[in-house]
């Protein structure tokens, strides 16, 4: 079975740097994946990105190294089991605030005797290649997310799961649990003390951290522990880009001179 090399870099505690995917496009996706990160995430949760377009998406990633996770829309295991079907070498779960629903992540995420995954891998197989039914329990990785102040109080228990290979922060989300703007990142010392804390517990239980962040906040992060960290997305990139230009060229004119030359 193809290896799933972000899982073999956390194991070794190396960094990955990931990015969002938002935009139903297999082209977009493709050229994302061109970028060299070592993983992608197709987000089927706030993103607009059907199950189809969905799918196109993973046989663009699939053309180069990068791995490739979906964010399902909910803890929901008929469309994990669909998504990893589908050819996702990892599921991000969001809003996973009970070792309960931890626990039901994973067993949605795994074959039995590990959970209770059903087979069936139509893409995945080809994708993933010889093997995959005796491999893909060990292959594929099981993220929750933690993003609620709810989260934050079971995390020793969520940790606890076996099955779980890394737990992805958004910070939104618990900024808006907080009481707080919902951001990427903040100076409150309630939000500071949760991203350092999840880190730290996590490293504590051999769970890889990650966190919904940006280039520019990469580094702080790493230097807390996080192993997995988003430092660009379609959208972001687009938009930054185009607006970029396009000032640029705003400027130009209101100092008076010609927008070429």
């Amino acid at each position: 079975m193809r290896p799933n090399t972000v899982k073999q870099a956390w194991h070794q505690d190396k960094m990955t740097y990931g990015g969002w995917l938002s935009i139903p496009s297999s082209f977009s996706a493709e050229v994302m994946a061109h970028q060299g990160f070592d993983w992608l995430c197709i987000d089927m949760q706030h993103g607009v990105i059907d199950y189809q377009v969905a799918v196109t998406m993973l046989q663009a990633i699939g053309t180069t190294e990068t791995i490739p996770f979906v964010r399902v829309p909910w803890n929901e295991p008929g469309i994990i089991g669909k998504m990893l079907d589908a050819g996702a070498y990892g599921i991000i779960v969001p809003l996973v605030n009970s070792k309960e629903e931890a626990e039901a992540a994973v067993r949605a995420s795994r074959y039995a005797p590990d959970g209770s995954r059903s087979y069936g891998p139509t893409r995945a197989a080809y994708y993933g290649g010889s093997g995959y039914a005796s491999q893909a329990n060990e292959e594929i990785a099981c993220i929750p997310m933690i993003e609620t102040t709810t989260a934050l109080e079971n995390l020793d228990d969520i940790l606890s799961v076996p099955g779980i290979d890394a737990v992805y922060v958004g910070p939104a989300d618990l900024s808006l649990t907080m009481g707080l703007p919902p951001r990427m990142d903040h100076d409150d010392e309630r939000f500071e003390s949760a991203r350092t804390t999840i880190a730290s517990k996590c490293r504590e239980r051999g769970v890889t951290p990650g966190i919904h962040a940006s280039a520019a906040l990469a580094s702080k992060h790493e230097v807390a522990g996080y192993r997995m960290i988003t430092v660009s997305s379609d959208v972001g990139a687009m938009a930054g880009a185009a607006s970029e230009h396009l000032q640029s060229l705003r400027d130009v004119d209101a100092s008076g001179r010609p927008a070429y030359s």
